[in-house]
C-alpha cells in the first residue's frame, strides 16, 4: 500500500498539516510520500491519496483545483481523502467548506473531506493578502488542531489497512 499526501500551500501552514498527516499514516506502517501538489507528475505509483489545499477567499488554491481537474479519471479509481486549511480565530471562521469541495468529492468519489482551522501570520502576507485579512478581520495566530489532524490521519490509515480496503 503506497499513499501520497499532495498539498497546495502558499505560506507553509497547510504543508505542515500535510506533514502531520504523512507522519501519522507512516507510523501505522504504510509507505507514504508527501509532495507539493505542483510536483506530482503521476498518480500511478499510489494506491491512495490525501489531497489538501489552503483556502483563500473561500476557495481552494488554483493548483489544487487544477490537480483534481487534470487527474479526475485516475482519482475516481483510487481511495482519496481531501482536506482544507483556512478558518482562523476562536472560534474559527468561516466554517463553510471551500466552494469547490462538494463538487470535487462527488466527481472523484472522495471518501471524505475535513476542514481544519489554519494559521495567519501577518508578516508572511503580501499587500493584497493583508488587505483581504483586514477586510474580513481575520486575526493573526495559529489555530491548527494538531491532535485532531493526527487522529483523522490515523483513521485513514486504519481504513487502508482493513482487509476490505484491498479489494
Amino acid at each position: 500500500m503506497k499513499v501520497l499526501v499532495a498539498v497546495a500551500s502558499k505560506h507553509g501552514a497547510t504543508m505542515e498539516i500535510g506533514q502531520v498527516i504523512e507522519a501519522s499514516i507512516r507510523s501505522s506502517g504504510l509507505d507514504v510520500d508527501i509532495k507539493r501538489i505542483e510536483d506530482v507528475l503521476s498518480l500511478s505509483p499510489y494506491d491512495a491519496l490525501v489531497v489538501g489545499s489552503g483556502v483563500y477567499a473561500g476557495h481552494w488554491m488554483r493548483p489544487a483545483r487544477e490537480f483534481v481537474d487534470i487527474h479526475e479519471g485516475e482519482l475516481k479509481r483510487k481511495r482519496v481523502w481531501l482536506f482544507s486549511s483556512g478558518p482562523v480565530g476562536d472560534p474559527p471562521k468561516p466554517l463553510e467548506n471551500p466552494a469547490e469541495v462538494a463538487s470535487a468529492v462527488k466527481r472523484i468519489g472522495a471518501r471524505g473531506h475535513r476542514l481544519f482551522p489554519g494559521r495567519i501570520e501577518g508578516s508572511d502576507l503580501g499587500i493584497s493578502e493583508k488587505a483581504l485579512v483586514a477586510l474580513v478581520r481575520a486575526p493573526d495566530g495559529d489555530y491548527r488542531p494538531w491532535s485532531e489532524i493526527a487522529t483523522w490521519a490515523e483513521s485513514i490509515a486504519s481504513q487502508l489497512q482493513e482487509p476490505s480496503a484491498e479489494t
